[in-house]
């Protein structure tokens, strides 16, 4: 059983798997158990080149980002639990517990959090009743979203990245991914709200 499944290892997901995994030290983080489905094969990272991101070297490709921002979570992270070369097909059930069933397995969760961006090839069974077009892409791309109010598609569903609404630009959706890992802290802190920040001190 997790507390909360991340689907989708691109910049979302790793962004929100790095700040959940960052807080292990909060007392009401220390007992949860915490995953992230690491699909790429999709991510629009695949054949991205990188100028103008904020902290990223120019030049940078999104291919090599890709297999860096994972190997940064295993290794600062060992305790958030990847789970690689598995796709999502079907969600089940709902809250307080949802099934999550991938081509290979089914797991059970507590939460979950959608980053797999935001192709009208998107096909999860479960949530297709959340479909709708995207607000901020070009019609003629036939980009779609989930409904959400900040983030949250239902009680225990969070949608992060492009699939959230957001423009596809790296730090946004970096950022977005940030924000949920927040949401998710504030919720096991009792509804307090909270963040993850390291220091030099």
């Amino acid at each position: 059983m997790f507390d909360v499944l991340i689907i989708g290892g691109g910049v979302s997901g790793v962004s929100c798997a790095l700040v959940l995994g960052s807080a292990q030290s909060k007392s009401f983080v220390s007992n949860k158990k915490i995953g992230i489905i690491t699909h790429q094969k999709t991510s629009s990272l695949q054949e991205a080149l990188f100028n103008n991101t904020y902290g990223i070297p120019a030049g940078t490709l999104g291919s090599d980002l890709l297999k860096q921002s994972l190997s940064q979570l295993g290794t600062s992270y060992p305790h958030i639990i990847q789970i690689p070369e598995e796709k999502v097909f079907k969600i089940e059930d709902d809250y307080p517990v949802f099934k999550v069933v991938t081509n290979k397995n089914t797991y059970t969760t507590k939460n979950i959090i959608i980053g797999i961006g935001s192709a009208n090839t998107f096909a999860i069974e479960g949530l297709m009743q959340f479909v709708e077009p995207h607000q901020k892409a070009l019609p003629e791309k036939q980009r779609i979203q989930l409904r959400n109010i900040d983030h949250k598609v239902a009680e225990g569903i969070y949608v992060i990245g492009t699939l959230a609404g957001w423009r596809s630009q790296l730090a946004i959706a970096a950022g977005s991914g940030a924000a949920v890992a927040t949401d998710i802290l504030t919720l096991w802190n009792n509804g307090v709200q909270t963040h993850a920040h390291d220091s030099i001190r």
